[in-house]
């Protein structure tokens, strides 16, 4: 590609070039526009000049991604000799195929590589010359949990980062330790973290010296198993965390062994952040419940999702019921992503609890709900038209009959409504 621009005079200045009058900030969106049509030919623009060459190196370096260990290792070689390149990248992704995991994990050359599997942990090291990082996503196997958990372990050169996605394969699908990697929750720059099949036990932040409060605003814990005293002590730390979300499967593998059975208890963990959160959710079907939500204490909260009708109110029991969910006071939609009305006694309470919306939670604005298999109970439907709550139903088609439609003449039944868990 020729872009009217010829080498350097002997000053070092490019010559005859009718780019060289626009400034840099331009020249590098040009150049962002190039990279994202043709990384060869932005290769070959940045021969052109040295001031290219700063600027293509910019956009370049700005986002890597390593497929393989070799990759990976090569870069780091290349960076040693440049380390200049480190400030220009401000993602990095390494997500290494499954496959490779046997090698790394035996010590064994990668195959077709000359390279030594064991300088892989030196990852770290050419992790930390990356001065300006913003982004970073691990899914590498498991032989390299320690070496980058002592990234995290302080003092903190990752100085600018603001997002991290961590996940580590290990043999048989297990959960990786995350106490290898425990520090991250103390990362002071850190607003968002995503962990994937991690485990916890009850020890959570077991070390003599306390981290200062961090700037971590959001949380996802996916197909984790995460004890709930080990999360509230992790939790301590974040100075006004906004999202929470925690999910699992319905039959998670292996079995869970640290985490606990109740929803109660996973909201109790998140009462040192009641103050701030602004959206929970809980995907998880493992979790139930021997007795009604409190959640008053969560006054800003905005956006609640749950399984089940019967996480929030308890399934029946043979003890009178006194009390009713504590709502947020402020919450304005309410989600579930499973059937409603598979407990009579729980479909009760919660008719009387969107009966009372204007005084449990006045600002309740939406429910969220799937059609199921037996539709939703017309006792809910009733209740939300009486108070005038939006109910979308996901996956509903239509009605029955008249008297249905006209029951439901309120009411969003668009099929194709979707929602992000």
């Amino acid at each position: 590609m020729s872009i009217g621009a010829k080498r350097d005079d002997q000053n070092g200045n490019p010559t005859g070039d009718r780019l060289a009058v626009l400034p840099d900030e331009l020249l590098l969106q040009i150049f962002e526009t190039l990279g994202r049509t043709s990384r060869k030919s932005l290769c070959n623009v940045s021969r052109l000049n040295r001031k290219y060459h700063k600027l293509s190196d910019a956009v370049l370096y700005k986002s890597i991604l390593f497929e393989t260990p070799e990759l990976h290792l090569t870069f780091s070689e290349s960076l040693s000799r440049r380390p200049r390149r480190g400030s220009a990248i401000h993602e990095i992704k390494l997500s290494y195929p499954s496959s490779e995991l046997s090698h790394l994990a035996l010590d064994a050359p990668v195959h077709n590589s000359y390279l030594d599997p064991t300088r892989v942990d030196g990852l770290s090291r050419t992790l930390s010359i990356m001065s300006n990082l913003e982004k970073l996503d691990i899914s590498v196997p498991d032989v390299l949990l320690h070496g980058i958990g002592t990234l995290f372990n302080g003092p903190f050169d990752l100085a600018c980062l603001k997002t991290c996605s961590l996940f580590y394969q290990c043999a048989n699908d297990a959960y990786w330790d995350l106490r290898e990697n425990i520090h991250i929750f103390a990362h002071p720059t850190l607003e968002t973290l995503i962990i994937r099949r991690a485990k916890l036990d009850e020890r959570g932040f077991d070390f003599i010296e306390r981290p200062h409060v961090t700037a971590l605003k959001r949380l996802h814990l996916v197909e984790c198993d995460i004890n709930d005293d080990a999360l509230a002590d992790v939790l301590e730390f974040p100075e006004a965390l906004e999202e929470f979300v925690m999910t699992q499967t319905e039959e998670p593998e292996p079995e869970l062994e640290e985490s606990s059975d109740s929803l109660s208890d996973y909201i109790i963990a998140l009462n040192s952040q009641a103050e701030f959160l602004k959206s929970i959710t809980f995907d998880s079907p493992t979790l139930h419940n021997r007795k009604t939500l409190r959640l008053r204490e969560f006054e800003v909260l905005k956006t609640l999702r749950l399984n089940w009708d019967h996480q929030l109110f308890a399934k029946s029991s043979k003890k009178p019921r006194l009390h009713s969910v504590g709502f947020p006071p402020e919450m304005e939609v309410l989600e579930f992503f499973n059937d409603l009305g598979t407990d009579n006694e729980v479909t009760d309470l919660f008719v009387v609890a969107i009966e009372s919306k204007d005084i449990i939670a006045k600002n309740w604005k939406t429910m969220i709900v799937v059609d199921g298999d037996d539709g939703v109970p017309k006792e809910i439907k009733d209740a939300c038209k009486t108070v005038g709550l939006q109910l979308d139903i996901i996956g509903a088609m239509g009605t029955d009959s008249d008297e249905d439609s006209n029951d439901d003449a309120d009411i969003d039944t668009d099929a194709d409504t979707d929602t992000d868990s």
